[in-house]
């Protein structure tokens, strides 16, 4: 029996790179998922690769810095599939790269929106559903960056050092009721994006002597650490910080 049988996953930015990992790996551990993106394309596709391989899933838009859309996709899982159990918020973007002085204000909001402010209204539509069977997981991406500064990186540094804050008081908050939540910090992962500058090796290259291991981190390698935080192997196991980081923060 698979550890996610007749359980329903929720993946927010889950077109491509580490959320479709993570939903793939639900869906292989027999969890129905939730695929969410503001991409439609990617979230079609992942839902075809999920179906392609025998598993159960559904494409939900939502652009998580709106709490309506965040708020009706977790109503839509619930009238989908019946209820929730795990949910993971990894929808993020970068923004640019700049110092303060020089960022945008529109910029800095919209990193905040998307990176903090939507994991935050996931949290507050995703546990109520939870809490209507028993209880759950949450887990929130957080990043390297949320336990560490990058230069240029201001409000993604700022939004994901919050999110792990926003992730230990969750916990606190919901624990005796049955939900855990807990947050994974990857290092530079070979999505789309990273392997782009594989065309630019002086780029490629610092960016993999920043991490021990000597490579960069795979999608796969992030979803194993949430699916197991999701699941039972990990009940005892809430309000932490896992990095999934190559050696990246034992510097």
């Amino acid at each position: 029996m698979a550890d996610f049988d007749g359980k329903v996953a929720l993946v927010t930015g889950s077109g491509s790179g580490i959320g479709r990992s993570i939903a793939e790996l639900f869906a292989e551990q027999g969890a129905k998922v939730v695929v969410s993106d503001v991409d439609d394309e990617g979230g079609e596709e992942t839902v075809k690769r999920i179906k392609d391989a025998g598993g159960d899933a559904i494409y939900v838009q939502c652009d998580v810095s709106d709490p309506a859309a965040v708020e009706a996709l977790v109503k839509k899982t619930t009238e989908q599939y019946g209820r929730l159990d795990a949910a993971v918020n990894n929808a993020g973007i970068g923004g640019d790269q700049m110092p303060p002085h020089d960022m945008t204000v529109e910029n800095w909001q919209r990193v905040i929106s998307i990176n903090l402010s939507g994991p935050f209204y996931g949290i507050k539509y995703q546990v109520p559903a939870m809490l209507e069977n028993d209880g759950g997981a949450i887990v929130n991406i957080a990043s390297i960056l949320g336990q560490v500064g990058f230069p240029g990186a201001s409000a993604y540094v700022s939004a994901k050092h919050g999110l792990v804050g926003l992730t230990k008081n969750a916990a606190l908050e919901y624990a005796a009721q049955g939900v855990r939540v807990n947050s994974v910090g990857p290092a530079f992962i070979r999505t789309p994006l990273i392997s782009a500058l594989e065309d630019d090796p002086d780029s490629y290259n610092m960016l993999v002597s920043l991490h021990p291991i000597g490579r960069l981190g795979e999608p796969r390698e992030v979803a194993e650490m949430v699916v197991w935080l999701c699941s039972d192997k990990a009940s005892f196991v809430t309000g932490a910080y896992y990095p999934v980081d190559g050696g990246y923060l034992a510097r």
